[in-house]
């Protein structure tokens, strides 16, 4: 092998080592949080306040987004779950762009690395965005589509009915299903006793003889195993996804020069109508997230290499928008949700992203906002080194390893080991 190439292999493992080193906490967090919410949230609390789509129920998935994650993948797991939990799907989608547009960390490194003027460009446009995704997905997501989305959903939850289940597989026990499995024909008095002497076994009833855990392990630890379970369910469901999508965007951020991005612009000479203009290049910031998506960070550092390599403005915030319909993320929606309904649901989203590229761009240049001498500022992208996410992987690495073991454990346990 050559040394020239041995360097380029070299660099991409380097960028994929950073890249994965930024990631790992935030999407392990936003993993985690989701399994405990999926356990411990009723579903009555949601239905309450996300059941129904208005500007009420969107101001509260925008604030529940904000502080939830910053990682398309958890942000994507977390909005299942609220689907899960009998939430609108226009609050839903409305969840998953705030909580990947619309965080703290993304404000902090916009500023810094790009600007005051490119942060209200993400503040509006996220709020824009949140606007027509309420408004199109509660008028235009067709119902028997929407129907077959929680259709797949549920079908999707093997831990749904577990506990009542024993365990056992329950598919061709309809009506047998608080026999145990037993001939009760002539035991009519006896239907939940499972055929034995059950007088003494007032707390038992509904272990089909099984031995229980310890009385200690039914509360918050028993709690955090149920959790876990589901987080074992979420990374086996969308652990590949979140992998290829990590490497690809490694490969593309190493070894694509900022002078290569530019060669899918169309140069402002050419002549075209400003509102043409504006509209071609919002559709290639947006195609270019959905084959570059890198994270959160590194989304930024690409979004200032396409400015400076002439796209417009509202093209550089349709593509910071447009995380959420990554090629890696639309495998996601597939597992989640069934093929038609991510048909939809991608149709959607990026025409939400297409509209609100446009009047971000008509605003920000109608009011003369837009600054033609922008500057890139110097961002270091190691995130080596004794900082906050060093810290915060430290203690997020062997935990989600601890959480992952113990929920295939009682995953294992309960005849559901993906």
């Amino acid at each position: 092998m050559e040394s020239g190439d041995s360097n380029i292999i070299i660099h991409v493992i380097s960028v994929l080592f950073n890249m994965s080193w930024q990631i790992f906490w935030p999407l392990a967090f936003g993993l985690i949080l989701s399994s405990f919410i999926r356990h411990l949230l009723p579903v009555d609390t949601v239905v309450k306040h996300l059941g129904k789509t208005d500007a009420k129920s969107l101001t509260f998935t925008t604030i529940l987004g904000m502080v939830s994650s910053s990682c398309s993948y958890a942000a994507a797991s977390l909005s299942h779950t609220l689907l899960a939990k009998k939430a609108t799907l226009a609050n839903a989608m409305a969840f998953l762009v705030s909580s990947t547009n619309l965080i703290v960390e993304m404000f902090i490194v916009l500023v810094a690395l790009m600007g005051w003027t490119f942060l209200w460009g993400e503040v509006i446009g996220g709020l824009i965005l949140i606007a027509t995704v309420g408004f199109l997905f509660s008028r235009f997501y067709p119902k028997e589509v929407e129907k077959e989305l929680h259709q797949h959903i549920e079908s999707a939850e093997p831990a749904k009915h577990a506990h009542s289940d024993c365990g056992m597989d329950m598919s061709n026990m309809k009506h047998e299903t608080s026999d145990c499995g037993m001939d009760m024909s002539s035991m009519k008095h006896e239907t939940s006793d499972c055929g034995m002497d059950m007088s003494s076994m007032k707390s038992e009833t509904s272990d089909c003889g099984m031995d229980m855990p310890a009385p200690e392990e039914t509360g918050l630890m028993s709690k955090i195993t149920k959790s876990a379970g589901f987080f074992q369910m979420d990374l086996a469901m969308i652990g590949k996804e979140i992998l290829i999508g990590v490497v690809v965007s490694s490969i593309l951020i190493a070894l694509v020069p900022q002078e290569g991005w530019k060669a899918l612009f169309i140069s402002n000479d050419v002549g075209l109508p400003t509102w043409l203009h504006s509209l071609l290049d919002v559709i290639i910031g947006i195609f270019v997230a959905m084959i570059a998506y890198v994270c959160s960070v590194g989304n930024l550092i690409l979004a200032a290499a396409l400015w400076h390599g002439g796209i417009s403005f509202g093209g550089v915030i349709g593509f910071i928008l447009a995380d959420v319909l990554t090629i890696p993320m639309i495998g996601v929606y597939k597992k989640y949700y069934g093929k038609r309904p991510t048909k939809w649901m991608v149709g959607l989203l990026f025409l939400s992203i297409l509209f609100t590229g446009l009047c971000v761009d008509a605003i920000f240049n109608g009011f003369g906002w837009v600054s033609t001498d922008q500057t890139v500022r110097t961002l270091n992208q190691s995130g080596f080194g004794m900082n906050m996410t060093t810290v915060m992987n430290l203690i997020f690495i062997p935990l989600s390893i601890w959480y992952y073991r113990l929920g295939k454990k009682a995953n294992a346990g309960m005849g559901m080991s993906m």
